[in-house]
């Protein structure tokens, strides 16, 4: 397995959690080079588990380690784990699969947010979908529901303030800002995110092997459809 030695050893913290989990931290802000750092664990982890492990939950900054003590001590992980940073060598990252494209009926019921945003930065509503669809995005990290997105690269000028009063629920699909983050609601869940648009496709779908469309790491575009669009891709995958 190739990996990056951009994992150094002497920025990493680690700490327990509970006891049947440890938390690796890389640092306090989010950037691209810790989520590589975090990936690198995340890809060693998939390639080489060790008795007693349970799973990996990668953050933004952190990710950690979820094990079974009564099968294997907190202090033997640890040790195991600073020995895995360590030895970690020089070559290149696991890349994961090419981009995927998210496609997105912006505006109307899907977007009700939509004339709230563009208001708000005195834009077009043209302009709102332009420059949330030029970035190419990196998952940052699946939390929040199942196979809920966070994504870092939107363009500073989106960055929206969330809603003052939550909705009760909000479709899944339902592409939405938050402060200077936009995400994609894989699930119907309450929210208080600025609604702009929706995809017709399944983030999150338990009937396949891997439940979750999107995992950290990936890079995803989003591409504006047509309403008529949204809903043949809808009817096509039977929903």
């Amino acid at each position: 397995m190739q990996m990056s030695n951009i994992t150094d050893p002497n920025i990493v913290q680690y700490y327990p959690l509970g006891d049947a989990a440890i938390v690796l931290q890389f640092g306090d802000e989010i950037s691209k080079d810790i989520n590589a750092m975090i990936l690198n664990v995340a890809a060693w982890l998939d390639e080489y588990t060790f008795e007693g492990f349970v799973e990996y939950v990668p953050a933004f900054t952190s990710i950690t380690i979820y094990y079974e003590p009564w099968v294997v001590r907190y202090s033997e992980v640890l040790s195991m784990l600073k020995e895995m940073i360590e030895d970690m060598e020089e070559n290149e990252n696991p890349e994961p699969p090419g981009t995927v494209t998210i496609p997105v009926y912006y505006g109307g019921a899907s977007g009700p947010d939509l004339n709230h945003v563009a208001d708000f930065h005195q834009m077009s509503v043209d302009e709102v979908i332009a420059m949330h669809t030029q970035p190419e995005y990196l998952v940052y990290m699946i939390g929040f529901a199942p196979g809920f997105p966070y994504l870092g690269g939107m363009d500073e000028r989106l960055a929206t303030p969330r809603q003052e009063s939550p909705r009760a629920k909000v479709p899944k699909g339902s592409v939405g800002i938050a402060g200077s983050q936009t995400g994609v609601y894989p699930l119907e869940t309450p929210g208080g995110w600025q609604v702009i648009g929706q995809t017709p496709l399944e983030l999150f779908d338990l009937s396949k092997e891997e439940p979750a469309l999107l995992r950290a790491g990936q890079k995803i575009r989003f591409s504006p459809i047509t309403e008529e669009e949204f809903l043949k891709i809808k009817a096509d995958h039977g929903h």
